[in-house]
C-alpha cells in the first residue's frame, strides 16, 4: 500500500467529466442520466482506507440518495494485477458494504484520469448543473487513528449544495491507497 493524497486537480466550478461505465453485471450507467447533485466516489475493494470508511460511507450515501443526490462509486484499479478488485469481487463488496448506489468498473482508467483521481477513497461532489463544488476527503478519520468516521467534511458539502449555499471553503485532500494503474497507464501527474 502506498499512502497517496488526492490531487485536487479538478477545480471548483469545473464541469463533471462525463462517463458511461458498466456495473459488475454489465449494466451501463451514465453521468448524463443523473438529475440533481451528483457524488462520485473512487473506491476499491481491498484498500484499508476504504474498508475503514465503507460502513460510514454506505450510510452517508443512502442518506444523500434519499435527499436527491445521485451517487456513483467507481473502481479504477487494474484488476489483472489486483484480482481482489475484479468485477465478481465487486459484487461481493456491494453486498458486504451495503452499497445502495451503482459501483462501476473503469476498465480503461480513463475516468480516473479525467477526474484527476489518485487514491481510494476520493470524493467529488457536483451541483445540479454538474459543476464541481467539493473534492477531497470524507472526514479526518484514518485507519488506526482513533478518530471516528463521521463523514463531516463530505456531509457539510452535501448540506451546502442542497441548500444552495457556496461550497465549504476548507477542502482537504483525501488520503488512501494509490489507484493501481495498468502498466504504462499512470498519468504524468501521478506521483505515488
Amino acid at each position: 500500500m502506498v499512502r497517496t493524497h488526492s490531487t485536487m486537480r479538478l477545480l471548483p466550478g469545473a464541469s463533471a467529466p462525463p462517463f458511461r461505465l458498466p456495473d459488475p453485471r454489465g449494466r451501463q450507467h451514465s453521468l448524463a442520466d443523473a438529475t440533481g447533485p451528483v457524488l462520485v466516489a473512487f473506491l476499491c475493494n481491498h484498500c484499508p482506507f476504504v474498508k475503514h470508511i465503507r460502513e460510514g460511507f454506505a450510510a452517508l450515501a443512502r442518506e444523500a440518495i434519499g435527499r436527491g443526490v445521485a451517487v456513483y462509486g467507481i473502481n479504477s484499479n487494474d484488476s489483472v494485477q489486483h484480482p481482489d478488485d475484479a468485477p465478481d469481487r465487486m459484487l461481493d463488496e456491494i453486498q458486504d458494504a451495503g452499497y445502495a448506489f451503482p459501483y462501476l468498473v473503469d476498465e480503461t482508467q480513463a475516468v480516473a484520469i479525467a477526474y484527476g483521481a489518485a487514491c481510494t477513497p476520493d470524493f467529488f461532489l457536483f451541483d445540479a448543473g454538474k459543476r464541481l463544488v467539493y473534492r477531497g476527503r470524507m472526514d479526518g478519520s484514518r485507519p488506526d487513528s482513533g478518530t471516528p468516521v463521521t463523514g463531516a467534511d463530505l456531509r457539510a458539502a452535501i448540506d451546502a449544495v442542497l441548500a444552495g449555499r457556496p461550497p465549504i471553503p476548507d477542502q482537504q485532500p483525501s488520503l488512501g491507497c494509490n489507484i493501481k494503474w495498468k502498466p504504462r497507464n499512470a498519468p504524468e501527474w501521478f506521483k505515488p
